[in-house]
């Protein structure tokens, strides 16, 4: 008989989705579907199949099935977890690139960001870093060293030849896929001396700016001293407070700036029209000093002041992020703040005091904002709308219009989008992620419960890393319930009154399918859940934000 009511529920879901495609501004959830998801201990099979049928019939779902199996046959656009890129050839190819699992490696990220713009045609081989899991034996009979990126050149005789290192791969990529060929030019001609010297000096100046940072952020600061000269000028005041480390931070920037604004364009060098080389070089790190500096030192490198101080410096990151193969490799700040620390060392507090207790509660969900209900438009710390914050197929198919009036394009920002529209997509994004794989990622979460987490297991120096962690196996039929009905939530269509409706859904939901008695570990479990969504590995920040904060919601029902 419960089976028998199961296949009720689930045909009254699918009905309701159809319906609401057309007409009904209701969410595509009701009272049916919340009596469904209570019998999701005994049939998660079919409840989560429910949930992807919904996430389906949705304009972003369907996008996303098309585009995952275009990902699938080496097409489709760049995605951080690709595993084959064929570009406009049907050859197999003879490179394979060994890169990390979870976006966190910058020097796998600025290969990969050569590889998108260049359309070089590559198998993709993904590999845990230390820091959160153990290599596989198969990739440590390659690369002993366990080195990342790494790159393997089958040659016409069937040898194999390795290679490590970043910037030899990316010099190789590049001298093996040549313009003559039709591949983008990323370095200045051989005959051209004097951009070959630029070359030379901006590289130089990227290690410079690399010292400073490390200077800055993994070592305690010392005292301030009056900052005269150039500096002075550019912070509009002699601040004793500020220390040497920050005054030369942001010294080394403004010659960043400079070299940027030398140019015609954004980019480091002008003669071509996209990002080259020594764009990647700068980008992956810079990316992660913005992220550190805000989180450490209460440094906000992108906010209104510094854009008219390093002008130059924001253009280029304006123009990167409209481009959407960065956002394909983009991580969020938070993400950064937990991968930096076991790659390079604790950073410090320090700087500007008021300002960094301020940007660390943002950061990490705790400003009561930043991941709760209902999310602003935009995130002020980091923005979300200078380029396109979802894919394109996603924007496509939510029908959102860019600021230069076309719909899902590259190349612009959409600031100035439709809020709700683009709030919809970036919820039914996280639900159709989530639809895709529930069960699995109930397990997950299950491992945040009372009885989680407690077998034996080797430690790893990410602080949210534990690849072998056990669920609380108890716990997971509850935790799937939960997921479910914030599944359905992030999935309802019909703009903000819809949406509206279907977490009042979901709350009632909650309340009737998780009793007090487990309420709270339920809740650890979401926290759990909460606390690793990575950007990019799971979502971009856009979408993930939307996952988190309804997670949080969930999270206050029970807690």
């Amino acid at each position: 008989m419960r089976k028998n009511i199961m296949l009720l529920a689930v045909a009254s879901i699918v009905r309701l989705t159809e319906v609401a495609s057309f007409s009904s501004p209701r969410p595509a959830y009701s009272l049916a579907a919340r009596r469904s998801v209570s019998m999701s201990a005994t049939s998660t099979d079919t409840s989560w199949a429910v949930l992807q049928t919904v996430a389906s019939n949705t304009a972003v779902g369907a996008a996303l099935n098309d585009e995952k199996e275009s990902r699938a046959n080496g097409t489709g656009a760049p995605f951080v977890q690709n595993k084959l890129r064929l570009f406009e050839t049907d050859d197999t190819p003879k490179l394979t690139l060994f890169r990390d699992h979870a976006g966190w490696c910058p020097y796998c990220q600025k290969t990969m960001l050569l590889i998108e713009e260049k359309q070089i045609p590559i198998n993709i081989e993904l590999v845990p870093m230390r820091s959160y899991g153990d290599k596989p034996e198969s990739f440590l009979r390659i690369v002993p060293s366990g080195l990342l990126p790494a790159l393997t050149i089958e040659t016409n005789d069937g040898r194999k030849q390795t290679i490590t290192e970043s910037q030899v791969i990316m010099e190789l990529l590049d001298q093996l896929h040549p313009p003559e060929n039709g591949y983008r030019q990323m370095m200045p001609s051989d005959n051209d001396a004097k951009g070959q010297a630029r070359y030379k000096q901006l590289a130089n100046l990227e290690r410079e700016l690399f010292s400073w940072w490390c200077t800055l952020i993994f070592r305690p600061e010392g005292p301030g001293f009056s900052s005269g000269g150039m500096l002075g000028k550019l912070m509009g005041s002699n601040d004793s407070s500020m220390s040497g480390a920050m005054k030369g931070f942001l010294d080394c920037l403004s010659k960043v700036d400079d070299a940027l604004a030398s140019t015609n364009g954004p980019w480091f060098f002008d003669f071509a029209d996209h990002p080259t080389m020594m764009d990647f070089i700068y980008v992956s790190h810079v990316e992660r000093m913005l992220a550190s500096a805000a989180f450490w030192k209460g440094l906000n490198l992108r906010s209104d002041k510094y854009r008219q101080q390093f002008p130059a410096l924001n253009a280029w990151l304006d123009a990167f992020e409209k481009r959407e193969c960065y956002l394909a490799f983009k991580s969020d700040y938070y993400t950064h703040v937990k991968d930096i620390p076991p790659q390079y060392g604790p950073g410090y507090d320090g700087g500007f005091e008021d300002d960094r207790v301020s940007y660390q509660a943002s950061i990490a969900g705790k400003d009561g904002k930043s991941w709760k209900l209902p999310l602003p438009f935009d995130d002020s710390l980091q923005p979300l709308y200078r380029g396109p914050p979802l894919p394109l197929c996603v924007l496509q198919a939510g029908e959102i219009v860019g600021d230069n009036g076309m719909i899902g394009s590259e190349g612009t920002s959409y600031e100035n989008a439709d809020p709700e529209k683009m709030a919809e997509a970036c919820r039914q994004m996280a639900g159709w992620k989530l639809a895709g794989n529930g069960q699995n990622v109930a397990k997950f979460a299950s491992r945040g419960g009372p009885q989680g987490a407690k077998n034996p297991r080797k430690g790893f120096g990410a602080e949210l890393a534990d690849p072998y962690a056990a669920p609380d196996e108890a716990l997971v039929p509850l935790v799937d319930t939960a997921l479910q009905l914030v599944c359905y939530a992030l999935l309802a269509k019909g703009g903000a009154s819809a949406h509206e409706s279907a977490l009042a859904e979901m709350k009632a939901g909650l309340e009737e399918n998780i009793g007090k008695e487990k309420a709270r570990d339920v809740a650890s479990a979401l926290f759990y859940l909460r606390d690793r969504t990575g950007v990019p590995r799971d979502l971009p920040l856009a979408a993930a934000r939307q996952l988190r904060a309804h997670l949080n919601a969930a999270i206050d029902v029970l807690y």
